[in-house]
């Protein structure tokens, strides 16, 4: 998922301003299992800023074992787009690069290359999950599928329960909105004997962190109008905001029982949800799976985190599940040479099925891969543990329906009016008009 971590903010920072190249060697691996040198090269181009380091090292070590160069660079959250743009139009530009979705493929559909023959498709679990051009062609594989949801601290939460006027009894017991609603408003009322500074983590509206609300928070409501009007396998042209009340009243709720007052949200980083909560001065916090690797380099321990649906308080959400999907999908870039696309490809099967690949995909970078040769890797991500639990339970899960969100555009304008009302400058309706009038401009816009 996007994310701006500290760890990386050297090579995000290149990328905001032109892209450099990253090459060197690395140790290690099977070396009976790398394949041989193509001759070619290898540039991805990755559009998760959380895991730039990871990859950066993983290539190195392909290089080391192959000889192959591999160039891996990193853009900026919410500047994929715009820095692929640059470098499509380069001499050398990315053999390998992201689409976030059907709405992402339309973007790129003109560089975009038949995957079928390669080992990341012959290896997924459920092939229909890949995406496919107009004219049918497997152009787009998923590599990792990640849950979202609100991220609790049991300790803390536990303490919490044991309060007199405690609203439930154990954090299993959290089923709907107006539970939760009760939870973070007895925790924010409680924060000083229970030595925390808000509820929630704040809510950041900085680059680094308004995806979580703008774009993830809203596939809830976008799910559920979708849902009913039976367009959740295909973006609408329009729509009506029918559950923009419940997004409201959970904006409401992050705004009210938080570490931060609203009229600095616009400043704060994720950098800054992620210390609140790792430190203990946070109980709640909005993010997916990916997170884990950040808390568990600040501390944190895995016996002490939860995590639960979000809920917004839409009719039935009891047997609501996590937000679970994928806007991760490899292309390969069809305008590149021959050489070079065997070198992708080659890359490609190297870190699916090698013992250094699958390690750095699952314990490095914390993915849940769909590929079959990972069914021999364990889980240390305890978030991971619980999406795996809860995608075999009987809840209704929440796609990723964010993906069909129309343009960075939609999202810019959403998160703008959202900061806006936050900070007093604005109201709701200004919020209701981008994400319901926005939607279908954008729409259009595509298609102009």
């Amino acid at each position: 998922m996007q994310g701006s971590i500290k760890k990386v903010s050297a090579t995000v920072a290149v990328l905001a301003l032109g892209v450099a190249g990253l090459s060197g060697c690395g140790g290690g691996g099977k070396a009976d299992d790398a394949p041989k040198a193509s001759g070619g090269k290898v540039y991805y181009m990755n559009f998760k800023p959380e895991v730039a380091t990871q990859w950066e090292d993983l290539a190195k070590k392909y290089t080391d074992e192959t000889g192959t160069k591999v160039n891996v660079q990193t853009a900026a959250s919410g500047t994929y787009d715009q820095a692929l743009k640059s470098e499509m139009s380069k001499a050398e530009a990315p053999t390998l690069f992201q689409v976030t979705g059907p709405v992402g493929l339309k973007t790129w559909k003109d560089y975009v290359s038949d995957v079928s023959d390669t080992e990341p498709y012959r290896q997924l679990t459920d092939k229909s999950t890949a995406l496919k051009d107009d004219s049918g062609k497997v152009v787009a594989i998923p590599f990792v599928t990640e849950s979202i949801g609100i991220i609790y601290n049991k300790d803390i939460l536990k303490k919490y329960c044991q309060l007199p006027d405690a609203a439930v009894k154990s954090a299993s017991q959290i089923k709907s909105f107006k539970q939760l609603k009760a939870v973070a408003d007895g925790l924010q009322k409680h924060r000083d004997e229970l030595g925390i500074k808000g509820a929630f983590t704040s809510a950041g509206m900085d680059s680094s962190s308004n995806w979580r609300f703008g774009q993830q928070l809203a596939a809830v409501p976008l799910y559920y109008e979708f849902k009913d009007e039976n367009t959740v396998q295909k973006q609408p042209a329009t729509i009506k905001g029918t559950y923009l009340p419940e997004f409201r009243q959970m904006w409401d709720l992050y705004l009210k029982d938080s570490t931060t007052e609203p009229s600095k949200l616009g400043s704060v980083t994720l950098d800054d949800a992620n210390s609140e909560f790792a430190t203990g001065s946070a109980a709640l916090y909005q993010n997916g799976t990916w997170s884990w690797t950040d808390l568990r380099d600040a501390g944190f321990q895995a016996d002490n985190v939860g995590m639960i649906p979000m809920y917004i308080g839409v009719k039935g959400e009891q047997n609501q599940g996590l937000t679970t999907g994928t806007m991760n999908y490899w292309c390969i870039n069809k305008k590149i040479s021959k050489k070079d696309r065997q070198a992708t490809e080659d890359f490609l099967k190297w870190v699916i099925t090698s013992d250094d690949g699958k390690k750095a995909m699952s314990e490095d970078m914390g993915f849940t891969t769909p590929f079959k040769s990972f069914a021999d890797v364990k889980t240390e991500n305890p978030l991971v543990e619980i999406a795996q639990k809860d995608s075999k339970s009987k809840t209704e899960k929440i796609p990723w329906v964010h993906t069909m969100q129309p343009s960075a555009t939609w999202q810019n304008n959403v998160y703008d009016a959202m900061l806006e009302y936050a900070q007093g400058t604005g109201n709701w309706d200004m919020v209701v008009h981008r994400f319901v009038d926005g939607w279908a401009t954008e729409v259009q816009a595509t298609k102009d």
